[in-house]
């Protein structure tokens, strides 16, 4: 059985600086337009387990598959990016405001053994997916250990 857990982002000193590095990187190659250059918006997601791997599913809509990065360290997936606020053709007058802007870092802890070269994502219709296949797990297995010989020349 698969377990998860939610993780700050202050629990490891390698997973702050895995931010830091993404946020810089999209500070650079984002353009001005893409940029949330304040507020913080908070993805819904699901993590759903399969016979065959992990999904989980991450729900962007309005932001650029630029604005996103997907890191794996250790038993940790992040999801960050940035979204960034439509332009606003003249000076607008809100009467309702509930969708939310700004830089965002998801990062859940997995338990297990997932072929991470074979892992795939996906960002259609604002909805990001990430497939982590599993390894196949080999104990209880019998497993046959190969003999060698020792060849000695005579004395």
């Amino acid at each position: 059985m698969l377990e998860f857990s939610f993780l700050p982002t202050t629990e490891s000193r390698e997973l702050v600086d895995d931010l830091r590095q993404v946020f810089a990187d999209l500070a650079a190659t984002l353009g001005p337009e893409q940029r949330a250059f304040s507020g913080e918006y908070h993805p819904s997601l699901d993590v759903v387990e399969t016979s065959e791997a992990v999904e989980i599913v991450v729900d962007v809509a309005g932001v650029p598959r630029e604005a996103v990065r997907v890191l794996f360290r250790g038993d940790v997936l992040i999801v960050a990016g940035e979204k960034a606020p439509a332009p606003a053709a003249s000076e607008p007058n809100f009467h309702l405001l509930e969708r939310g802007f700004g830089r965002f870092a998801r990062a859940v802890r997995l338990s297990g053994a997932f072929e991470i070269g074979q892992a795939e994502a996906r960002l259609v219709s604002g909805e990001l997916t990430i497939i982590l296949p599993k390894r196949l797990d080999r104990r209880g297995q019998a497993q046959a250990i190969p003999i060698q010989t020792e060849s000695r020349p005579p004395a």
